[in-house]
């Protein structure tokens, strides 16, 4: 059975009745000659139905019902298709007729089978997607679903797996030699082995929905027909590429998606039980016929040659419910339900150990646990967008956000909200804040929020010399809540959707600073009303990569502006680092100044002191600041943590460029010093003993670099030994 939750449903008017007796003639193959004949009527009569210029006799409805094979009720209601004619159905594209083959989405290798990424991604669309004119958030709810036995083979039916099959054993024979096909092949499996399979839903409420027609130009089109179209309107957007649409099917071991979308704008007379499926393969050979990748579940349209092209249909509550589909209420937004859904990525990221993965009862590496994949969700969304589930003053909380976990229908995680207040504590208490208005220009108790304007000078379009305006960031700066907001000392920045895009570390700190969190508010985050708001958003969104977890040089940014417009963006880093460090900075006093409130404020606590243990320690790397210099090197800043001990292992700094699938290559260094608590000899950082803190500088070799650094990614790492041994 499928979910059902609290049930609030309207009496639904149904479509007009001409353009709905139109779409059941085209799908029971029948001309309106055709059926003024069954019905003893004139062609006449039937046009004036058709054209809208009036309607059946209720006594002619029960005929019309006879002759379409279905009952007088959908003929009054016409809230939905008659099943007569065209069943749903599978409908794959069929192959090339050049020959050529495409082994997989390309779309979906921008992602990792991984749901923090999809949670972002996901959510990122459905706050782009919000209704703005009744001032509610959008709710999205995350659901696990885990199915065995009778359910699992229910489900199985629903969908027509029968059907599917062929094509998955097509796959399966050359998985060897494709990794969606590998993917899928221990997806596949996976089911039949193990005896389960893993469905991910995703809904949201107060959405726009997938409105449009399946072809043409619109939110339903772009998701389900098409590749890299984002159709995000407003520089406020939080996506751009049309890429983030393609985690739904990366997170898929199946490679299979089902949507059910309520409308907010009606789309052939209704709003309700918009459904389709969409299914991503590689090319394959069936029975002797080549397939080109994707197939659509949906009910084969009338209008295209031999009726093959599946649609979208309006399903009755029947067949969402075995689909596990059905939505909570009739509130507008869409639904998306992922077939065998995993988290390869969480494996990788709750095991320090490449051979000490979690582990199943069969004794294999399990990426499809559902309470792991329920904790990693909330992190997740907690971490990503605390700032727009945050409200304050007039302010209101633009998203709401639940995840839980269920076993045939049955809950075994219940359903938790996630609280910006507990994921992060010190950030939503600086936001809501600044939203109450009662910032402080500098912290002097326990508890404060410090606020400062930081510029972004915005650059003329075009490649032109000069400044368009510049732009006053918000920078906020409150004290840190222990180890409640995760790794202390970081500054959060955002703009108009409220996701936090970049998640920097603050460098170069005085040592008598006490822990705090920073947030950065840019563009329409900032307010509305800040100066050259839209600009900003508009300039900052073209220097997002698909990620859109960084800020910095991008192709888009140097069409649109210059090749060296990032470096607006590195002088915004720059200038907010620096108000960060005035904030945090102690004020040198005497013993007498200051109260007890200030006293607690700015000293550190005292803590009994640690025996020194024996043997040697090995530092950590714990905060990073990179930026790109004029002649492309890498210019880093990098800051190292070190345990208490009598021997201090040297360190190596390594640097690599991160790539998407194989080894990372590693970068030469053209300069490396030692600032503070260390000094650098032959690539080796070695350090002054008694130190618990040390800062690195260091800029790469630009002829090492495999390609050009405005399309990469760096990853520094510490490794112990000496620089001609690591």
């Amino acid at each position: 059975m499928g979910l059902r939750g609290k049930s609030r449903r309207r009496v639904e008017t149904g479509e007009e009745f001409g353009p709905w007796l139109a779409r059941q003639l085209k799908l029971a193959g029948k001309t309106q000659a055709e059926l003024a004949d069954e019905l003893k009527l004139t062609r006449a009569a039937v046009s004036a139905w058709i054209t809208g210029r009036s309607t059946p006799r209720p006594t002619v409805m029960a005929d019309i019902a006879h002759a379409l094979g279905t009952d007088v009720g959908t003929v009054h209601t016409r809230t939905t298709d008659t099943q007569a004619g065209l069943p749903v159905t599978w409908y794959h594209r069929p192959g090339y007729p050049d020959g050529g083959r495409d082994l997989g989405n390309a779309a979906a290798f921008a992602f990792d089978a991984d749901v923090q990424v999809l949670a972002r991604e996901t959510c990122q669309n459905s706050l782009d997607e919000r209704l703005t004119e009744n001032g509610r958030p959008v709710k999205v709810r995350y659901t696990l679903h885990e199915l065995t036995g009778e359910a699992l083979d229910a489900f199985r039916e629903a969908i027509l797996w029968n059907d599917l099959f062929p094509h998955y054993s097509a796959v399966s024979e050359t998985a060897g030699n494709q990794k969606v096909g590998r993917v899928v092949d221990a997806g596949v499996r996976d089911m039949y082995e193990k005896g389960r399979l893993v469905l991910l839903r995703v809904d949201d409420y107060n959405a726009s929905g997938l409105i449009g027609d399946d072809y043409a130009d619109g939110k339903f089109a772009a998701v389900v027909r098409r590749q890299l179209d984002s159709l995000k309107s407003g520089p406020g957007a939080g996506g751009s590429y049309g890429l983030g649409k393609a985690t739904l099917w990366a997170t898929s071991a199946l490679g299979l998606v089902l949507i059910n979308s309520t409308l907010s704008v009606p789309h052939e007379g209704r709003t309700e039980r918009r459904v389709i499926g969409r299914l991503e393969l590689p090319w394959r050979e069936v029975d002797g016929e080549s397939y080109a990748g994707p197939a659509w579940f949906g009910r084969p349209d009338p209008d295209s040659p031999g009726a093959r092209v599946a649609r979208s249909w309006w399903a009755d509550e029947e067949t969402v419910d075995r689909l596990h589909l059905t939505r909570e209420n009739d509130e507008p937004g869409t639904s998306f339900l992922i077939v065998g859904a995993h988290d390869v990525a969480g494996l990788a990221a709750n095991s320090s150990d490449p051979d000490d993965g979690f582990v199943d009862e069969e004794g294999d590496e399990d990426t499809r646990d559902i309470n792991t994949m329920h904790a990693r969700l909330v992190e997740a969304l907690g971490r990503d967008f605390w700032a727009a589930m945050t409200g304050g003053g007039s302010k209101l909380p633009r998203l709401e956000v639940s995840v839980r976990a269920l076993r045939n229908g049955k809950e075994v995680v219940a359903e938790q909200q996630v609280d910006p207040s507990v994921e992060q504590p010190a950030r939503t208490r600086a936001l809501r804040a600044h939203y109450e208005g009662t910032t402080v220009d500098r912290l002097t108790e326990a508890g404060q929020v410090a606020a400062r304007s930081v510029p972004l000078k915005l650059p003329l379009s075009g490649g032109a010399r000069g400044t368009f305006g510049t732009h006053q960031a918000t920078l906020l700066v409150t004290e840190a809540e222990g180890d409640r907001d995760g790794a202390k000392n970081r500054m959060h920045s955002l703009r108009g959707n409220r996701m936090t895009v970049k998640r920097t570390v603050v460098p170069r700190l005085p040592n008598n600073t006490n822990p705090f969190q920073a947030v950065l508010l840019v563009g329409e985050a900032a307010g509305e009303t800040a100066p050259f708001a839209k600009e900003a958003e508009e300039f900052l969104r073209a220097a997002e990569p698909p990620e859109h977890d960084r800020w910095g040089q991008t192709e888009e940014l140097t069409l649109r502006w210059s090749p060296s417009a990032y470096r607006r963006i590195n002088a915004l880093t720059a200038e907010a680092n620096n108000a960060v460090r005035q904030l945090v900075a102690r004020p040198k006093r005497s013993s007498g100044e200051g109260g007890e409130a200030l006293r607690k404020a700015l000293t550190v606590r005292t803590r009994p002191k640690a025996k020194t243990p024996t043997g040697p320690v090995v530092p950590v790397l714990d905060g990073l600041d990179a930026t790109v210099g004029d002649g492309g090197e890498w210019q880093i800043t990098g800051e190292v943590s070190i345990p208490r001990g009598d021997e201090i292992v040297p360190m190596v700094p390594v640097a690599q460029l991160d790539v998407r699938s194989g080894g990372r290559p590693r970068l030469d260094w053209a300069e490396l010093t030692g600032v503070e608590g260390c000094e650098a000899k032959d690539g080796t950082l070695r350090f002054t003993p008694g130190a618990r803190r040390a800062t690195f500088r260091g800029t790469t070799d630009v002829t090492s670099h495999p390609v050009r650094t405005t399309l990469t990614r760096l990853v520094v790492e510490l490794r112990a030994g000496k620089g001609g041994d690591a």
